[in-house]
């Protein structure tokens, strides 16, 4: 009886084993050379932000991402069933819109043609939009026949970028400038005469960071993704000191891709 159940249970692991084999070779790369492309759509959310919140921003009021796009090529080689290299080539535009309660917020504004540079208290309103291409190089590692999960280093390089918004009183009342120090004059801004800025000028025309990427194979030639780039570069040029702190890009995108 107990052989009986001993050649059982060895026969049943070897189905297993064999059947599992199978799903590796139904879900491996399409070709033999375990190489490839895959070509990439996807949606992009997120914002710019700084890291970690300074406290000068008192409270955030509304984030709005405007959404975004990216569409690319990957290529890929496989070194064997686990492990591979991927190298990519993605053009985007990435947006957002917020709104935040700040405190002496330190900034550079122009109202009626005069340009004030302090420390502002009242309402934020920030919009950016940047359009540019990314090239991640990622290891990729394949940890069941239709996930791969893929990490590595980005640098992107931008093609436009903007960063502009404006300023002007709270919900309370409040809305100031303090011109030069933070017990200098007193500028009032409200609703009706808000000030301005737009620091595009200012803004790094190239960016660093790394990439967190999960790959699903849906079908023979199809996968789903989701991924995250975030950025470990300042946004800001070298000597601009129009804002008081870093800031970086940090967006997610879920996109499908076809796999050749």
């Amino acid at each position: 009886m107990k052989k009986i159940a001993f050649l059982f249970l060895a026969c049943f692991a070897l189905l297993s084993a064999t059947a599992q084999e199978d799903k590796w070779k139904e879900w491996g790369p399409t070709s033999p050379s375990q190489a490839g492309f895959l070509v990439r759509a996807g949606y992009t959310l997120g914002g710019t932000t700084p890291l970690p919140l300074p406290d000068e921003i008192r409270s955030i009021n509304e984030f709005s991402p405007k959404g975004g796009a990216t569409v690319g090529l990957d290529v890929y080689k496989m070194f064997g069933r686990r492990w591979g290299i991927s190298a990519g080539w993605h053009f985007f535009y990435e947006g957002f819109h917020t709104g935040a309660d700040v405190k002496n917020y330190k900034m550079s504004l122009t109202q009626e043609g005069n340009t004030m540079s302090g420390y502002f208290t009242g309402t934020d309103i920030t919009n950016t939009d940047m359009w540019g291409m990314t090239m991640p190089v990622l290891i990729t590692f394949r940890f069941a026949p239709r996930w791969n999960v893929s990490f590595g280093p980005y640098f992107s390089t931008y093609f436009k970028r903007s960063f502009k918004g404006e300023v002007y009183d709270n919900k309370d009342g409040v809305g100031y400038l303090r011109v030069d120090t933070p017990t200098g004059e007193k500028i009032n801004i409200d609703h009706s005469n808000p000030a301005t800025y737009d620091f595009h000028d200012d803004m790094r025309n190239w960016n660093g960071g790394i990439e967190l990427l999960f790959d699903w194979k849906v079908a023979r030639h199809f996968n789903a993704f989701a991924s995250l780039d975030w950025g470990l570069s300042n946004i800001w040029d070298k000597g601009f000191e129009a804002v008081d702190f870093r800031m970086y890009p940090l967006y997610a995108t879920v996109g499908v891709a076809y796999r050749y």
